[in-house]
């Protein structure tokens, strides 16, 4: 019936896998939950080995460092049953009827995501950034994200069948962080399959510092640097290839790079601190791209 599958790095799974099974045996399904850590050096595995000790769930620990999507795929490659459920370890589900709802929605579908939300307590400064997109630009509903099905959806909380996911896998060639979720629903997209979106969200929990979430995006946008060099990603599905291509065609980009540099170090101010921008966040990441395009 249905294989729950949560990569970890550096997180303690136990409470979300102790959640998941109880409302998964409350339901009587036949059902297993797989987590795997990719290398990571944390104390936290203590704990996550206990989850072994469960019924029907497993922890695995790699030797080496896979990167997220070769690590699905891995994942996938032990799970045994029809429906795959992928959560990232940082999340928690929203309501009790979480796997149950997702189990309404597999009629006729074939790939469906539930959403994403953050509680409403503000964090401290130092995480604000993370929280506020997330807030602006994840927390979507289901008529927000259904206006474009593919950029929306995230497999931080998304149900597939087995059968669709191993004929369109991660891309293994993308090792480092950031959009290996877009091009593995872009290409799903080109091979017709459409994503469901129901109401059906995780909370988001564990969020990275402002300085973080910022070095993570530096990160993110070489590693789309390097997708769009080696996939035949869609441009039309990102917002930052869009109006790079855009400003590229008006020979601008050289431009928007110098300007960034001279203006990187007060945006980054802001977005460090209580009140940051997401209009200057925008402008960061679209001066940063076009800084290593150039």
């Amino acid at each position: 019936m249905l294989s729950i599958l949560i990569p970890t790095y550096n997180y303690n799974a136990f409470p979300l896998v102790s959640e998941l099974k109880e409302q998964a045996d409350c339901l009587g399904i036949d059902y297993e939950i797989l987590v795997q850590d990719d290398c990571s050096d944390s104390k936290l595995n203590s704990a996550n080995e206990e989850i072994t000790s469960l019924k029907n769930c497993s922890f695995f620990s790699n030797e080496s460092n896979l990167g997220r999507g070769k690590n699905l795929n891995s994942l996938v490659a032990k799970a045994k049953f029809e429906w795959i459920l992928f959560l990232d370890c940082d999340t928690f589900p929203t309501q009790k009827k979480f796997i149950e709802n997702y189990l309404k929605a597999t009629a006729n579908n074939s790939i469906i995501f539930g959403g994403i939300v953050y509680k409403n307590e503000k964090p401290e400064k130092e995480a604000l950034l993370r929280w506020v997109y997330g807030q602006k630009r994840e927390a979507l509903s289901v008529n927000d994200r259904n206006r474009n099905p593919a950029y929306s959806a995230l497999t931080s909380n998304l149900l597939i069948q087995r059968n669709v996911f191993l004929s369109n896998q991660f891309d293994e060639s993308i090792t480092r962080y950031g959009y290996e979720d877009l091009v593995f629903l872009s290409d799903l997209k080109k091979k017709g399959v459409i994503v469901k979106h129901i109401e059906n969200p995780t909370y988001h929990l564990g969020l990275e510092t402002s300085e973080q979430f910022l070095n993570k995006t530096k990160i993110a946008l070489e590693n789309l640097k390097f997708i769009t060099q080696n996939t035949n990603l869609d441009h039309s599905e990102s917002k930052i290839l869009k109006i790079y291509n855009l400003l590229k065609k008006l020979y601008l980009t050289s431009l928007i790079s110098f300007l960034f540099k001279k203006t990187e170090r007060p945006i980054t101010n802001n977005l460090l601190s209580s009140k940051p921008s997401l209009r200057l966040f925008d402008l960061y990441k679209l001066g940063y791209y076009c800084s290593i395009e150039s």
